[in-house]
């Protein structure tokens, strides 16, 4: 039998994973809450069997007010499940909180600040303490913002979404989807223990330099330049939550583990690549 990777929420990131294994003779089950009409995808509450025959498991759902919803709806069955041998939860890079633009890694205590990131952190903790009871391997991956196809800088612009905000010292790390697919399918084949594994390439920049590479490769004109302090203003408090931390994440621990460097080491080489990609999809 082929191993059987459980996704719980399949979302953009996760379904680059599902894509990435179903080419590796993998049986995947990916579950959305409410699942559109004719999706592949299970609905959330209706995956008992799954669970009980998994190998592997993939939590992508954010955790909310009350708690983990897969832990909460599954926990019993999890602490059952004959086949598991592998769990990984999809963090964020948040649960590190304000550094004043100092740099963490992997060994770094969590101090977050957010609300939201302060549930990430329980819910890192509730999944190690199930992966130790069963004795089975646990990945928490903390990922720095996500780009990629559809839902990258050119996108912004071309929305006239873009906001080009003027903050050199506040830099943001970032991954490209298929790193981490890539680093998942890493993360399960070098799995033993318990780890903590950063998902941010080598290069975190300021917003403003993004998306003046997006705006030179695809030649199109960039917004006006505005300060931080004018940019506050009007941002939704969702925005104003991720520019009020500063801190830079490394993940040199996380690539010696997994043994592998990053596809994209850079929002230069990822941009490129995303363009690319349109451009051959635009032929077919």
């Amino acid at each position: 039998m082929p191993p059987h990777l459980v996704i719980l929420g399949q979302g953009y990131s996760a379904s680059a994973v599902s894509a990435l294994l179903s080419t590796r003779d993998w049986h995947v089950t990916g579950t959305k809450r409410v699942p559109e009409a004719g999706s592949p995808l299970k609905a959330f509450d209706a995956i008992e069997s799954d669970l009980r025959d998994a190998t592997h498991l993939l939590i992508s759902a954010p955790p909310g007010e009350a708690g983990d919803p897969a832990l909460m709806r599954y926990g019993v069955t999890l602490e059952k499940a004959p086949h598991l041998r592998w769990i990984g939860y999809y963090s964020t890079t948040g649960v590190y909180g304000d550094r004043q633009g100092m740099r963490v890694d992997e060994t770094t205590d969590v101090a977050p600040g957010q609300t939201r990131s302060q549930a990430r952190v329980r819910a890192e903790q509730d999944w190690q303490s199930l992966a130790r009871r069963r004795g089975i391997a646990c990945d928490i991956m903390r990922l720095g913002g996500i780009y990629g196809p559809g839902r990258s800088a050119f996108d912004t612009l071309r929305a006239g979404k873009a906001r080009l905000i003027d903050a050199p010292d506040h830099l943001f790390s970032r991954i490209h989807r298929d790193d981490i697919a890539e680093a998942t399918l890493a993360a399960i084949e070098t799995a033993s223990t318990c780890r903590i594994l950063n998902f941010v390439d080598d290069t975190p920049s300021p917003q403003a330099a993004v998306f003046e590479e997006a705006a030179r490769l695809i030649r199109f004109p960039l917004p006006p330049r505005l300060s931080l302090e004018k940019a506050w203003e009007d941002m939704s408090p969702m925005s104003r939550s991720f520019w009020a931390e500063r801190r830079v994440v490394d993940s040199r621990l996380t690539k010696q583990s997994l043994n592998r460097e990053w596809r994209y080491p850079s929002y230069r080489e990822g941009l490129a690549a995303i363009l690319e990609s349109e451009r051959v999809g635009s032929h077919d």
